[in-house]
């Protein structure tokens, strides 16, 4: 039965729901994804195209060809209005598209955006001709696209966890091959500790700070885990060093209960008040009033790392999707509980493969997700993948083969582009200013074998190790005037259709 405080965090929730429904409140977007998957750089992208109506891509392409409503013609203006969450940091727009454009056309102008640590928003209005229905005609539609870091997503799901049962999990996770040697420092010192012992601070820090280090560990190469949960641990902004960051998971028996002035309770405290100040108030907020949602995936990220990374993503991914109160909107959800009715799986760098396994890469995230997926879709949600770059940083080339398993008179499909400072493929390192051709293989066509661990990664590439390379930003194109074209990607547009295309029509 729930608690009188859930309920009344339940009534809040529908309170609000409901004073923004009679408000007529905007389409609210989500963007999420775990670190390194491109949040900053897709909301970007998508404002730099949606604010650039009119103008046409390279040799005078539609930029957006399957956005319909741009593609049609009835897309008339996209700009930009003031923040309308006062309490909310502004998503620094102009500062991203400037680090991606740069000064001018010089390579070192060039750099991706930081990556997103806290939660902003922008609101972007579209003006349009409405071509459906009732009321045909001029028409706009507002959008607060709300960009933040997937780790704060999955602490949801510890809303229903006590700390008991969080710690036994933190402990069975810690203990897989990929994780032990990482997690030993951690799990050796509480190891020493009497959870039933008297309350000590010191000992609550240096069990902290361990645990921390752990997570941190595990997200780093060549582990690149994604199921790390507490969020906040890996960005605590301004929590650093609070009471609401200094707990660590312990060795507790099923049925353990911690009595008062010892370091269980303690330690339990301190998880509860994590959950009040920082989960809840970050799901009343922000998640719960969402309506569409992309979560970005650095797929390739996974496959570098191999399958123990690839499974603990897949977990992940299902406790993202666990986390979402999906279903069909209408106004009995919206006015009571919103629902998210639609979401978006996207694997991002697309363009740091040949187009050729672009289908293949869907494949693996539709893996990763299948189950997620068809939770979601049970209860009204409509659910798609697909592989893209929301900014391209390469484009197409064929180069000959000497040796390999397309023999030594074929050609290889390879990606050109300027790879980031330090990328390496075997004894080559590459300094971030070069442009250099790159074979990256081709992923299996049954997505089963990258699960498995079966296929021979370092031998699908000639001479080296196989890797994904990270790639600087491309080199801008401008227009007879100087006005900044807009960028090249990868489905940005089919993604635009998905999420934004029944509210155009």
């Amino acid at each position: 039965m729930p608690s009188f405080v859930d309920l009344v965090f339940e009534a809040q929730i529908a309170a609000q729901s409901l004073a923004e429904t009679l408000s007529g409140r905007a389409l609210r977007l989500g963007v999420t994804g775990l670190s390194g998957a491109g949040k900053t750089i897709f909301v970007t992208s998508l404002v730099h195209h949606l604010t650039s109506i009119g103008a046409r891509g390279m040799r005078g392409k539609n930029p957006l060809p399957v956005f319909r409503v741009h593609a049609e013609g009835r897309l008339t203006r996209g700009f930009l209005e003031p923040q309308p969450d006062d309490a909310v940091p502004r998503f620094a727009y102009e500062d991203h598209l400037a680090a991606l454009t740069g000064p001018g056309d010089k390579v070192e102008g060039r750099e991706w955006p930081q990556s997103t640590t806290r939660v902003s928003e922008l609101r972007l209005t579209l003006e349009f001709e409405r071509a459906a229905g009732l009321r045909k005609g001029p028409a706009e539609l507002a959008i607060d696209i709300v960009d933040y870091p997937g780790e704060w997503l999955l602490d949801l799901p510890l809303l229903e966890k006590s700390f008991a049962q969080w710690s036994r999990e933190a402990f069975a996770a810690a203990s897989v091959p990929a994780r032990a040697a990482v997690a030993a420092p951690w799990r050796d010192y509480v190891s020493t500790i009497d959870p039933a012992g008297k309350l000590d601070e010191e000992i609550a820090q240096r069990a902290a700070a361990l645990f921390k280090s752990y997570l941190s560990g595990c997200r780093a190469e060549p582990i690149s885990a994604s199921s790390l949960p507490p969020g906040r641990f890996l960005m605590p902004g301004d929590l650093d060093g609070s009471p609401l960051l200094t707990f660590a998971p312990l060795p507790l028996v099923e049925g353990d209960v911690s009595a008062s002035g010892t370091l269980a309770a303690m330690m339990e405290r301190r998880y509860e008040a994590y959950k009040a100040h920082v989960v809840k108030p970050f799901f009343r907020d922000h998640f719960a009033r969402l309506d569409r949602q992309i979560v970005l995936v650095d797929t390739l990220a996974a496959l570098n790392a191999g399958p123990a990374a690839l499974h603990d993503l897949e977990t992940a991914l299902v406790e993202v999707l666990n986390a979402f109160r999906t279903g069909r909107n209408n106004i009995l959800a919206m006015l009571f509980r919103p629902k998210i009715d639609k979401i978006l799986f996207a694997a991002t760098k697309a363009d740091h493969l040949n187009h050729m396994s672009h289908d293949r890469l869907e494949a693996v995230l539709r893996h990763l997700t299948a189950r997620a997926i068809a939770r979601a879709e049970g209860l009204g949600a409509t659910v798609d993948v697909i592989a893209l770059a929301a900014v391209r940083a390469t484009h197409e080339v064929k180069v000959a083969a000497k040796s390999g398993p397309f023999g030594a008179a074929s050609e290889l499909p390879a990606v050109v582009g300027i790879p980031m400072k330090g990328e390496r493929i075997g004894a080559e390192i590459f300094d971030g200013l070069s442009e250099a051709a790159i074979f990256p293989g081709e992923l299996p066509k049954d997505p089963n074998v990258v699960f498995s661990g079966d296929v021979d990664m370092a031998a699908m590439q000639e001479g080296g190790d196989y890797r994904f390379l990270r790639f600087r930003p491309p080199i801008p194109q401008r227009d007879a005037a100087g006005n900044l074209l807009p960028l090249p990607h990868i489905r940005l547009d089919r993604a635009l259709q998905f999420l934004l295309g029944d509210r155009l029509k």
